[in-house]
C-alpha cells in the first residue's frame, strides 16, 4: 500500500514544471506526469523536438528570467540542480521563494547528515542546495536518489568497441531504476499538499552492487561475457579529460570514486511511494538491453 493517495480525477488538473525534463530522469518524470493528466511544463537548455501533450521552455536554470516565465501559472517543480556550486542559485531560489509552488528536489543518498562537509563534490552540491531550499522557507520534499540505473549508458561506446568497461571503481551502492524514482516523484508530485511530510525519502534499488556486478549482469542481458577493468585514479582522470569532459566535473567524479564510502543501505521507500517494491539492475538490463546492441 502506497503511503500516498492516487489522484482523485480531475477535481484540480496540476502544473507541474519539470528541470532537466530531456535527461534520462527529466523523460521519464514528463512521461508519467502526461499520463496521470497533469499539465507538464519542461524546461531545457536547447529545443529537441516538441513533446506531445506539453509545453517546453527553451533556457539556462541559472536565467532568473527565464524561470521567472517558466513558473508563471505553475503549482509544483520537480528540480534538478546541473551545477557543481550551490551559488548560482540563489537567484532559482529568490524565484521560487516569490512563485511559491511546491518543490520536489532530486538528491544523493550519499548526504551525511552529521558531517560538516561531505565526502566529495557532487554530494556536497545536493547538502549545500538542501540547505539553501530550506533555509528560503520553501519546505522542499527531498527526494535522495541512489546511483541511477541509467548512468550505465555512458558505457555504451566501450561496449560497441569490446567486452571491457574500465573505468574508476566507485564504492557499491544500491543502484536503483531510473523509472522507479520516476514513479515515485509523480507520485510526491500529484499528490495532495496535506498528504506530504517534510522528510527526505530515500530511492534505493533492492541489492547492493559495485561497478563489476553492473558490468557483468548487463553481460548477462546481452548474452556476452563482459568484464569491469578499474583504473587508477590519475589513469581514468586523463581519459576523460580526453574525451572532452570539462575538467571540473572530471575531477569531481575523481573524488567521488576516491572518497565516496560504500553504502550498504536499501530502503523500501520507492514502495512506500508508489505501491510496488523498486526493480532490480537485472531486470533494467533485460529491458534495455537493445541500447548497447
Amino acid at each position: 500500500m502506497s503511503d500516498i493517495a492516487r489522484p482523485a480525477g480531475a477535481r484540480h488538473r496540476s502544473s507541474i514544471l519539470v528541470t532537466g525534463a530531456a535527461g534520462n530522469l527529466g523523460r521519464e518524470v514528463v512521461d508519467r506526469l502526461q499520463a496521470h493528466g497533469a499539465r507538464v511544463r519542461s524546461l531545457v537548455r536547447r529545443q529537441t523536438g516538441a513533446r506531445p501533450g506539453g509545453e517546453s521552455v527553451v533556457g539556462d536554470l541559472t536565467d532568473p528570467a527565464v524561470l521567472r516565465a517558466a513558473l508563471v501559472g505553475i503549482d509544483s517543480v520537480f528540480l534538478i540542480w546541473p551545477l557543481l556550486d550551490s551559488a548560482p542559485a540563489h537567484d532559482l531560489v529568490a524565484e521560487l521563494t516569490a512563485a511559491a509552488p511546491r518543490v520536489v528536489y532530486l538528491s544523493s543518498t550519499a548526504i551525511d547528515d552529521e558531517a560538516a562537509r561531505q565526502s566529495d563534490p557532487i554530494v556536497q552540491v545536493h547538502a549545500d542546495m538542501e540547505a539553501l531550499l530550506h533555509g528560503a522557507g520553501l519546505l522542499p520534499t527531498v527526494l535522495r536518489s541512489d546511483t541511477l540505473a541509467s548512468n550505465v549508458r555512458g558505457w555504451a561506446p566501450q561496449l560497441r568497441a569490446g567486452d571491457v568497461v574500465s573505468g574508476p571503481d566507485v564504492a557499491p551502492t544500491a543502484v536503483v531504476d531510473e523509472r522507479d524514482v520516476a514513479d515515485a516523484a509523480a507520485a510526491v508530485l500529484l499528490a495532495p499538499h496535506d498528504q506530504l511530510g517534510h522528510e527526505a525519502y530515500v530511492l534505493t534499488g533492492p541489492e547492493v552492487l559495485g561497478r563489476a556486478d553492473q558490468v557483468a549482469l548487463l553481460g548477462a542481458a546481452l548474452r556476452r561475457r563482459l568484464r569491469f577493468q578499474a583504473l587508477p585514479a590519475d589513469l581514468a582522470r586523463s581519459r576523460m579529460l580526453a574525451d572532452g569532459r570539462p575538467e571540473r566535473l572530471v575531477e569531481a567524479l575523481i573524488a567521488a570514486s576516491v572518497c565516496r564510502p560504500e553504502s550498504h543501505r536499501t530502503t523500501d521507500h520507492v514502495e512506500r511511494l508508489t505501491g510496488r517494491p523498486a526493480g532490480t539492475f537485472a531486470q533494467w538490463a533485460i529491458d534495455h538491453a537493445a541500447e548497447f546492441s
